[in-house]
């Protein structure tokens, strides 16, 4: 065991640990949540490192042996990365992640350039014109953007495999429901055609709300005013960082608001939780579209993926379209908690920065995993011709169009002394005013029913 000392006292650490003092003490007042920090959270914030000891270098304030080797040990982050040890959810608005971060950095450094631990300093070197303020929400804010584009993606592709059931299905005529009781015939291809539009606007959304997210606090420090860094470091190190991320952020108008405020991240979780709402709707659809099959609606087919039930032989249930509903149920809670920590900031800062960002990350992986899992699932979705047809041919509401001649009243009369029997109804409004059967079955073909404007 080493031991390190700060001004509250002494620490003991593992001898060959990278992390430091201030590391080993956040394990220690903050208990494990078995939280995991997203990846691109850590590679970002090694980026933010690389990019401050880049320019300190270049403009004299780091010197240059030092400076090359932080920026060595910063392009190691994914060996590094094990050895970032605080919850993601400890207390103090990032400051124990951005300390593990200084600390494994500063020892790495030390070790590249032969020197005992401590050679290279955590805040001297690393942290230099820097604070835990603006390196970590810009942090937050690189790897928000990263993931959205990768969700983007998924989205695309998953608006893509449900255009293709619109073609697949657009001649297969079906009843509508409205408050799951039976409505006017639709084609099948009809409703995936609503599912892949909401997933447009969705795409559409998210694209956005990434010009949004752009604005970053570096180099404003501790609240935006930039204390402790030299003027020349606060405007260049934004454009520095852009260049070494490859991510296209821009230095905000103004840091301080950038700083203490977080509501830009309550915007894109919203925009998410719409994302969220329109996957929820989409794979419950899918659900009860499927169900029985043979006792409920059963109009489509969805794949076997797994057995159903370890009791009832044979069972197939729609346990993709459950995953990604509860998948969605967890971003709708994450929206609220994000919501209410976005607001309960104070003045300078919002002390709830890493509870913000995390579970900003978390939504975008679920949401993520949610469209790759219904990408596979609906491209093995059939659908049930049979069943569809069958179903069409005994709903009452393919009388609709006959109030246009009768009146609602009285075919609504009709209905019910038919017992809701269609045919039966014909039969009744065709004798009660002496017309043809064949003529009001033509009113109603499903064929006519399924067409805009009919």
């Amino acid at each position: 065991m080493r031991k390190e000392k700060d001004y509250l006292g002494e620490v003991d650490i593992e001898d060959n640990a990278l992390y430091g003092i201030s590391s080993k003490r956040a394990t220690q007042i903050f208990p494990s949540t078995d939280e995991k920090f997203d990846e691109k959270f850590i590679w970002a914030y090694f980026i933010i490192k690389k990019s401050a000891a880049i320019l300190n270098k270049e403009l004299s304030y780091l010197d240059e042996e030092i400076g090359n080797a932080i920026i060595q040990a910063c392009d190691e982050w994914e060996e590094l990365k094990k050895h970032i040890i605080v919850d993601p959810l400890s207390g103090g608005a990032g400051t124990s992640v951005n300390m593990n971060i200084n600390e494994v950095i500063a020892n790495r450094a030390s070790q590249i350039l032969g020197k005992d631990f401590g050679y290279v300093k955590p805040i001297e070197h690393v942290n230099l014109h820097q604070s835990t303020n603006d390196t970590f929400t810009t942090a937050g804010k690189i790897a928000t953007i990263v993931r959205l584009r990768e969700l983007i993606g998924e989205v695309i592709t998953l608006q893509d495999v449900i255009q293709q059931k619109e073609k697949e299905f657009y001649r297969i005529r079906k009843v509508g429901r409205t408050q799951l009781m039976d409505g006017p015939p639709i084609m099948l291809g009809q409703e995936f055609g609503a599912f892949a539009d909401a997933l447009a606007r969705d795409r559409w959304r998210l694209n956005k709300v990434e010009e949004r997210i752009r604005n970053v606090n570096i180099g404003g420090t501790a609240i935006g005013t930039g204390i402790g860094a030299p003027k020349e470091y606060v405007l260049k190190i934004t454009n520095t960082l852009r260049e070494i991320s490859k991510v296209k952020i821009a230095k905000a108008d103004n840091l301080i608001d950038c700083t203490q405020n977080m509501d830009v991240f309550s915007e894109v979780h919203g925009l998410l939780k719409s994302l969220a709402v329109n996957i929820y709707k989409i794979s419950n659809d899918i659900r009860l579209l499927s169900s029985g099959p043979n006792s409920g609606i059963g109009e489509l087919i969805i794949p076997p993926v797994q057995i159903g039930s370890s009791i009832m032989p044979g069972k197939i249930n729609p346990v993709v379209s459950e995953y990604a509903m509860q998948l969605s149920l967890v971003v709708f809670a994450h929206d609220s908690l994000i919501n209410h920590a976005c607001a309960q900031g104070n003045l300078e800062l919002n002390q709830f920065a890493p509870i913000i960002v995390h579970y900003t990350l978390k939504s975008l992986k679920f949401l993520k995993n949610a469209c790759l899992a219904l990408v596979s699932y609906i491209d093995k979705i059939k659908a049930n011709e049979e069943k569809c047809k069958e179903n069409l041919e005994k709903s009452i509401s393919n009388l609709t169009p006959l109030i246009n001649l009768f009146g609602y009243d009285e075919v609504s009369n009709t209905i019910k002394e038919a017992n809701y029997n269609l045919f039966k109804a014909i039969e009744i409004l065709s004798q009660k005013n002496n017309l043809p059967k064949e003529e009001l079955l033509k009113k109603i073909t499903p064929q006519n029913l399924t067409k805009l404007g009919f």
